[in-house]
């Protein structure tokens, strides 16, 4: 583990004691590199769409979150510019879905990256891509 990498824990820490909405779906952070984040959620009843089926929105917004935690966590304040999903396979009630996101590129004002979501058999359910500016501000001092 470099110093690098336990600044950007450092900084994800930071964000996820003020992210209520990351909180509220039950995000646990697993791993963060510089660049680089993994998270996972349990998906529960209250979940649901008015289908009966698990609304698209939760496997967006773990995927988003982990957007955030990967870009962000160089200390410099970025926000989505483009975002969008593929959904691949259904997510159920008590499913383990992990979102694992992975730098593409890392540029002075926009950043890309790709978000793979996966259920607790390792089967892809989504995969999130997504581009962001970078606002040259800090998260934390």
């Amino acid at each position: 583990m470099t110093d690098k990498d336990l600044f950007a824990q450092k900084v994800v820490a930071h964000m996820m004691e003020h992210d209520k909405f990351s909180q509220w779906l039950g995000i646990e952070v697993v791993e963060i590199r510089e660049g680089y984040s993994k998270i996972r959620m349990t998906v529960r009843e209250e979940m649901l769409n008015g289908f009966g089926i698990v609304h698209g929105g939760i496997a967006f917004s773990l995927a988003d979150s982990a957007f955030a935690f990967a870009c962000n966590n160089r200390n410099n304040l970025s926000v989505a510019l483009d975002t969008s999903i593929n959904f691949i396979k259904a997510v159920q009630v008590g499913d383990t879905l992990v979102a694992e996101a992975k730098e593409i590129h890392n540029g002075k004002s926009t950043g890309l990256y790709h978000i793979t979501i996966t259920n607790q058999r390792n089967e892809a359910v989504a995969h999130f891509k997504g581009n962001c500016f970078r606002m040259g501000k800090k998260l934390i001092a």
